[in-house]
């Protein structure tokens, strides 16, 4: 159970689940008004923590900065919506509908709401209309009131707002983005054997018969031997041949970059809207409904 004189340090500060999963930041305390005891704490939820939850306090903790529940954050996401802006107060039937949807048999919640605390209050009659008022921060009364106004009584309606008024809400539709993976792109480098071709100019060696007729200038060599004999000669033949060789050179750099790209998306929800209609004699009918 959070005391009275803990609920400065709850407000604005983190609100954890079951499995230390952050919920939310607790926004507003409600309070018992017969007892001034707290009973339920609002968190702000959803992607622009526009949504409020509640979430019964009286099992919850106090740990160093922030509160923890014993509720998994689905649940309280999923609680109920309450309008928490018309007057500061719960209904019985708003009450009894939160009640059920977190497990609390309203019996219990009856009993419990009467029997004395730890801190020796009793508690008021739970569920009652304008049970629980909203705290901002510590008020004349002893109780917590609307925004860190004075505290509200236990009666129901919204306080110092006039009898024959009436307020009318609807609900506004806020539409932004979050960065989210949407794949992986790798660079990757591997070997592959390709053939090439290349003509290159080879030259070689080739025997030809020279025939010379014996001239005056000639004779003294050609008859320089014997007359009539046996006798070869070798001529060597050479050539060139196509010989291969392979160097790794660099011959680029690859990287990857990402650009961005703005496209528009249509997205489509729905808000509700309260409509007050005017019921009586004489009323003109382009004026019954607003």
């Amino acid at each position: 159970m959070i005391a009275q004189e803990q609920i400065p340090t709850v407000l604005d500060h983190p609100v954890y689940d079951t499995e230390g999963k952050k919920i939310g930041d607790a926004k507003h305390v409600f309070l018992d008004d017969s007892t001034g005891r707290p009973e339920w704490v609002t968190v702000r939820t959803g992607l622009f923590g526009t949504n409020e939850s509640f979430i019964p306090i009286r099992d919850a903790s106090l740990v160093q900065d922030h509160l923890e529940v014993p509720y998994p954050k689905d649940r309280v996401k999923g609680a109920p919506h309450v309008d928490v802006d018309s007057g500061g107060h719960l209904d019985a039937s708003e009450e009894r509908r939160l009640y059920e949807y977190y497990g609390i048999a309203w019996d219990d919640a009856w009993q419990r709401a009467n029997q004395p605390g730890e801190d020796g209050w009793a508690h008021g009659t739970a569920g009652t209309a304008g049970t629980m008022g909203t705290a901002g921060a510590a008020g004349t009364s002893g109780t917590m009131g609307t925004a860190g106004t004075a505290g509200i009584s236990g009666t129901g309606g919204t306080a110092g707002a006039a009898e024959d008024a009436m307020t009318r809400s609807e609900e506004q539709m806020h539409v932004g983005t979050e960065e989210v993976e949407s794949g992986h792109v790798r660079l990757r480098k591997y070997v592959v054997t390709e053939e090439v071709q290349e003509t290159v100019p080879v030259r070689h060696e080739e025997v030809r018969v020279v025939r010379e007729p014996i001239t005056d200038a000639n004779r003294d060599e050609a008859l320089s031997g014997p007359e009539i004999t046996e006798a070869e000669h070798e001529v060597i033949l050479h050539e060139e041949r196509p010989v291969v060789e392979t160097r790794a050179v660099p011959v680029e750099r690859v990287r990857l970059e990402t650009d961005e790209v703005v496209e528009e998306e249509t997205v489509t929800g729905q808000v509700r809207k309260e409509r007050i209609e005017i019921e009586g004699d004489d009323v003109p009918e382009d004026r019954d409904r607003m």
